[in-house]
């Protein structure tokens, strides 16, 4: 994947040769970070850059095109975010989205004023002009609107495409300038015509073709990996999860023996997860994995522990040290892998440089610990080549360079694992409690074939005891607590409505296979106001 340059830590070099670029240049919309995944859908690489990059840092990217984001601010307010105003000589066709078109409007003469009526929600999209930006979108097409300012005043050269009943001016062009504004958001799903709309800005306006493709990326990826490494060993923390695991596929089909993976049990994996683990790498994909027995210290490190947040790090603190000495006894190493993703990228405003050699370091790992930083004379050279790929990329990557769709399908885990589903303090007797119990809802999810249709599926053992009766005696033991819930990205989701018939399949195997568990609760809080996970 690209690598970061010296010069501007913060833009990426591009193979102008074998990737065209389609650069979104962020104001702070929550929508960003979507505008680049749609352009993704595309198979055109796109790339989410600060709003502060200036016009001569674009022109060394040679983008295809340029898009603004939408943003929180007004386009009048005194220390509003303003663009580069010299983007609008780079001669590069230019798309402003909401705050986007506004600023565009703004700084090429046109007025913006607060609207009489702001606009928020679905509109239904007038349109005046269904050529260019507009073609193949359907008239009283549905879109997303959120705004209390709108232009009312076009720039020179300007003209409306198409409005709403609140919004004269809700797509704008100069079509000799190749410069277009819309003040919807036309890359969220409410947007019916949004991504009719995005293709044509991308390959009627840009003249993108779609080369960003899975096979591409492998390619230049294990290129890259070969020029960067050489002949140096590499070492990468293994969990098990599709991140690292893509990673250790990516990395070995690169450089082969020249890779160490190491997999750290600290006792909190699921049942079986570890065994099943270590023996699917190393007999069936021949990729060897140092596997690391740690569950005494990690147990011993949270022993009484009962708040949430002292658990993880404590659990944190105790990778790192269990990671540094192994480390060290499994080296030298001069390269780090992670698999750092592209939402870490664009979230993370850190990018640390040796300021001997230019090379990113780390005093971080990113690993599905979220465990901190590692120590600052622990020093490795970064070898990050999913970090610019988003989740359902890295997905895709993963099948198709041969990693099982058990892996790839696999549901969110937490890094402290098991310790943050037990709630208070964490104990053997209670892990084997929750391992089994959560092995049995994991069983009967999948025989029902809904694993697929849920984010996540799961067990939760609650630290008190109720009373119950089982076989006319009296029982005085823990409650599992259900927790299955469907989402999009986690950021939001809704308890499931599964049939009833497979919770009472699960409860009844639970309080009859498990023994300490004698109730069965189901979790039925969407997040907001609850989480995901208890702790």
């Amino acid at each position: 994947m690209t690598l970061q340059t010296q010069q501007h830590p913060e833009i990426s070099s591009v193979n102008h040769l074998n990737r065209q670029i389609i650069v979104i240049l962020d104001f702070g919309s929550q929508y960003s970070e979507l505008i680049a995944r749609r352009i993704r859908e595309t198979q055109v690489y796109s790339e989410v850059l600060s709003y502060r990059t200036t016009a001569e840092q674009l022109r060394q990217l040679n983008p295809k095109g340029i898009i603004l984001s939408g943003g929180p601010s007004s386009v009048y307010d005194s220390g509003a975010p303003h663009c580069d105003p010299e983007i609008w000589n780079l001669g590069v066709p230019i798309l402003g989205v909401c705050y986007g078109m506004q600023l565009m409007a703004q700084q090429l003469g046109g007025e913006v004023e607060r609207s009489q009526q702001a606009e928020y929600g679905k509109a239904s999209l007038m349109i005046d002009d269904p050529t260019d930006l507009l073609t193949n979108v359907e008239d009283a097409t549905t879109m997303w609107m959120s705004h209390g300012d709108s232009v009312t005043r076009l720039p020179e050269g300007f003209e409306t495409l198409a409005h709403t009943d609140n919004t004269p001016c809700a797509a704008i062009a100069d079509h000799e300038r190749k410069l277009y504004g819309v003040q919807f958001h036309p890359e969220v799903v409410h947007s019916l015509g949004g991504q009719a709309l995005i293709r044509n800005f991308v390959y009627h306006i840009c003249d993108c073709e779609p080369t960003w493709t899975t096979a591409a990326f492998v390619e230049e990826s294990i290129r890259e990996i070969r020029a960067k490494v050489g002949e140096k060993r590499v070492l990468l923390a293994l969990s098990g999860g599709v991140d690292s695991s893509t990673l250790a596929f990516l990395l070995h089909r690169a450089i082969g023996d020249q890779l160490t993976c190491m997999f750290i049990d600290q006792g909190f994996m699921r049942k079986l997860e570890p065994e099943r683990l270590v023996k699917l790498f190393q007999e069936q994909f021949h990729i060897h994995v140092e596997y690391v027995n740690a569950r005494e210290r990690f147990l011993a490190a949270i022993e009484g522990i009962t708040d949430p947040e002292e658990k993880r790090k404590r659990i944190g603190h105790e990778f790192i040290r269990v990671f540094e000495s192994e480390s060290k006894r499994l080296g030298p190493f001069d390269y780090l892998a992670q698999g750092t993703l592209y939402p870490d990228v664009i979230e993370s405003a850190d990018t640390n440089v040796d300021p001997k050699t230019g090379e990113r370091v780390a005093v971080k790992i990113k690993s599905h610990h979220n465990v901190g930083g590692l120590p600052k004379d622990l020093r490795f050279k970064l070898v990050e080549p999913l970090r610019k790929l988003f989740k359902d990329e890295v997905r895709k990557v993963g099948l198709s360079i041969g990693l099982p769709e058990e892996i790839v399908k696999r549901q969110p885990f937490p890094g402290p694992g098991l310790a943050i589903r037990i709630l208070g303090e964490v104990t053997s007797d209670r892990l084997n409690i929750l391992r089994d119990a959560d092995f049995i809802v994991r069983q009967e999810i999948n025989r029902s074939g809904m694993y697929g249709e849920l984010w996540q599926a799961f067990a939760v053992l609650l630290p008190i005891r109720s009373v119950g009766v089982m076989g006319d005696q009296r029982t005085y033991a823990y409650p599992i607590v259900l927790r299955l819930v469907t989402s999009e990205d986690g950021m939001t989701a809704d308890w499931a409505k599964v049939p009833y018939e497979l919770l009472e399949t699960i409860s009844n195997r639970i309080v009859n296979e498990v023994k300490g568990v004698n109730r069965v609760v189901y979790d039925i809080t969407s997040k907001p106001p609850g989480t995901i996970e208890w702790e």
